[in-house]
């Protein structure tokens, strides 16, 4: 029997929606707190994008994720440890350390979890390689993984080919994402674009309207 036909554009179902924030925390967000980035000041592109249009479309995705009633889920970079011994070899080599409860290391204030809101700490550039996002997600019932956050060709790019291999259908907001050049986050999308949906904040906006 043939599969029955399924596009990545399909409409979302609430039961089976969940919106996801990648990184987008106060150490990443914010000019002079990042170690691997001392040299952007709050002029570089990067920040100039956060402010203008990535942390606003963020913004409005989670209010509409919430009037919705679908899920909001965030994960962090946030070791286990306060010392760090539980990370990845790859975030030692990067200098990429965020102890477990600094306060710069939660969600930028405008996302700021509400109560009941899943936040998951991991210690690695993949949230499915090193949290259970997985196995949340399908407790959770959800097909349909709309992803926001940074950076675009790092941590993002990994959330949404890690998500598509597990059999989600994945939207990107790519609006609601940034990475250091526009070229960088440009070329990002060409490279898997294959592995989601790419649109923009206002598609998902109103996606999420009907539901609600």
């Amino acid at each position: 029997m043939k599969p029955a036909a399924v596009t990545r554009d399909a409409p979302y179902k609430r039961e089976e929606t969940a919106l996801l924030f990648v990184d987008l925390q106060t150490i990443f967000c914010t000019p002079g707190l990042d170690p691997q980035h001392p040299e952007l000041n709050a002029e570089h592109y990067y920040f100039k994008r956060l402010r203008a249009t990535t942390v606003p479309n963020a913004q409005k995705l989670i209010e509409a994720a919430r009037a919705s009633g679908v899920q909001v889920l965030h994960t962090i970079i946030e070791a286990l440890t306060k010392d760090g011994r539980d990370i990845s070899l790859d975030h030692r080599l990067s200098n990429i350390f965020v102890p477990k409860g600094l306060p710069e290391g939660q969600p930028i204030k405008e996302l700021t979890p509400i109560d009941n809101e899943i936040v998951l700490p991991k210690s690695s550039s993949g949230v499915f390689n090193s949290t259970n996002i997985d196995y949340v997600l399908k407790n959770l019932g959800i097909r349909y993984l709309i992803i926001s956050g940074v950076v675009t060709d790092q941590c993002v790019d990994m959330a949404v080919r890690d998500a598509s291999d597990r059999g989600y259908l994945v939207t990107l907001a790519e609006d609601a994402c940034a990475t250091y050049t526009q070229a960088r986050h440009d070329n990002a999308l060409k490279a898997f674009g294959g592995y989601c949906w790419v649109t923009n904040t206002e598609t998902v906006l109103q996606r999420l309207k009907d539901l609600a």
